[in-house]
């Protein structure tokens, strides 16, 4: 990465994830585009990475606060751009049951104008975020890349659109395209606000501010839950491997693992204690909500095979460093 004058598109830039690509990406002197229309990045994510690195690192990037629904913006941020990873999405399996018309207006009409973009541009490799959301009602574990069930929300539908346009943009244009399924993805510039916000975060600030925690089902609902690093390991795999047999691939990615809410609940909170945030409140158990799955744990032999991907952070010690990450910022 440091050796190449590859140029690299974010899409999604100022959100979770693509601002953590982002610093990766930066920290190794790459050249980088980000693209974000701010509906749910963070113009804060974007500045504690510029703080983060060097000002010759920094002028190395280039931002455009658009939307990707609008392709000519989509075909303009693609211009010389040899790799991109497209992180844009409206997230949420609740947000997408209020409000389906959105969610589908984004994920998938953002990722149409973005893939046929890298073909008009003759963009190298194309990198997307996909979702074990995906696999549905398949009660198979672990989950494996080729066996999916129904799926159970307007979210989970459209990863499974993008899936199929990758295969068919693929298959007819040649485009090198790999989707990544990601499983419950945690860690540093994770959002704990919101309606929507993901359990982690919102769990470690509900610790630190003594706020009630709500727990949906009987707690024994189990996730495989993936630190950030263990992610820009595989995104960056993925875009800079070799191996013609790990092109044109859909892989899990994921640590590997379960973990109940229940046991995740006492995870944080005696972690949090280690830092001086002691909790006195007990879960309150709350109904199932409509497209949750009961359970989710990756199979990822496929993508260690491939991609020599090799996740280091366990559940315990991603969770360490995220709770040191929201306790000093």
């Amino acid at each position: 990465m440091k050796s190449n004058n590859r140029a690299w598109l974010i899409t999604g830039v100022a959100g979770f994830i693509g601002s953590n690509l982002l610093l990766e990406l930066l920290q190794n002197n790459c050249k980088v585009v980000g693209i974000d229309s701010f509906i749910t990045g963070k113009k804060e994510n974007l500045e504690y990475v510029k703080s983060l690195v060097s000002k010759s690192q920094w002028n190395n990037f280039t931002f455009f606060n658009d939307d990707l629904r609008d392709h000519n913006i989509c075909q303009k941020v693609t211009k010389g751009i040899d790799i991109i990873l497209h992180q844009a999405a409206l997230g949420s399996v609740p947000r997408s049951v209020k409000d389906p018309i959105l969610s589908s207006d984004i994920n998938i009409n953002g990722f149409l104008n973005i893939i046929d973009a890298a073909r008009l541009n003759n963009v190298d490799r194309l990198i997307y975020a996909s979702s074990s959301s995906v696999y549905g009602d398949s009660i198979e574990l672990p989950k494996v890349e080729d066996v999916t069930g129904n799926v159970l929300s307007p979210y989970a539908l459209t990863k499974l659109v993008n899936e199929e346009q990758a295969k068919v943009f693929s298959r007819t244009y040649g485009i090198d395209v790999i989707g990544l399924r990601y499983f419950n993805v945690f860690g540093s510039m994770q959002d704990p606000n919101g309606e929507y916000a993901a359990v982690i975060p919102k769990w470690i600030d509900s610790i630190m501010n003594q706020i009630p925690i709500e727990i949906f089902g009987d707690g024994n609902t189990s996730r495989d839950f993936c630190y950030i690093k263990n992610v820009i390991q595989a995104n960056l795999l993925a875009a800079t491997t070799s191996n013609p047999n790990a092109l044109n691939q859909i892989y899990n990615v994921a640590f590997g693992g379960r973990t109940s809410l229940n046991d995740l609940f006492n995870i944080i909170n005696t972690t949090c204690s280690k830092f001086g945030f002691n909790y006195s409140l007990e879960p309150k158990y709350k109904d199932f909500r409509p497209g949750d799955i009961k359970h989710s744990n990756a199979d990822i032999s496929k993508i260690k095979k491939l991609l020599n991907y090799d996740p280091i952070y366990d559940v315990s010690k991603g969770l360490s460093e995220t709770i040191r990450w929201y306790v000093e910022s």
